[in-house]
């Protein structure tokens, strides 16, 4: 009996709400850390694979001409640039514990531009240009708002 009161004090004292946020701390900094690692790996294949479009644009023949179409080079600098802004998001949470929605929206804006850039307006309806400008105009101006409130604050 005295075994089970034990063992059920120890329960309890697991199960707390200052043991069991204590635990989600550490799973949370341990995704982060996974998620950093992960980032970095898709960043170093991203610089990759820009290189080997790069290289093989560059040499093939003619010699010294950029064969491949500028939109996808454009696009492939993008996506380095989105990766890097992505780590730099997951970074800010391990420093602060906090999201923060500001570079969250700059990542948003930067790949609804890589978006724009390599987007063939010749197969693209309408209606999606007219939500790609309703999307960016709902970004900017959650962004615009989010730097005066910091503003503020500071």
């Amino acid at each position: 009996m005295v075994r089970r009161r034990t063992v059920w004090s120890k329960f309890r004292k697991i199960s707390s709400d200052d043991s069991f946020l204590h635990g989600l701390h550490i799973f949370e900094g341990f995704i982060s850390r996974v998620l950093s690692v992960a980032m970095v790996i898709v960043i170093f294949a991203a610089l990759f694979d820009l290189g080997v479009v790069l290289f093989e644009g560059l040499f093939a023949d003619p010699v010294g001409r950029l064969t491949t179409s500028l939109t996808q080079v454009f696009g492939l600098f993008l996506n380095v640039l989105i990766a890097l802004e992505l780590l730099e998001n997951i970074t800010a949470y391990l420093k602060k514990q906090v999201v923060q929605v500001e570079l969250v929206i700059v990542t948003s804006l930067i790949a609804v531009s890589r978006k724009i850039i390599i987007l063939d307006l010749e197969k693209t309806a309408g209606l999606n240009l007219i939500a790609l400008g309703t999307t960016i105009l709902a970004l900017s101006i959650s962004y615009w708002l989010i730097r005066r409130a910091n503003r503020d604050v500071d």
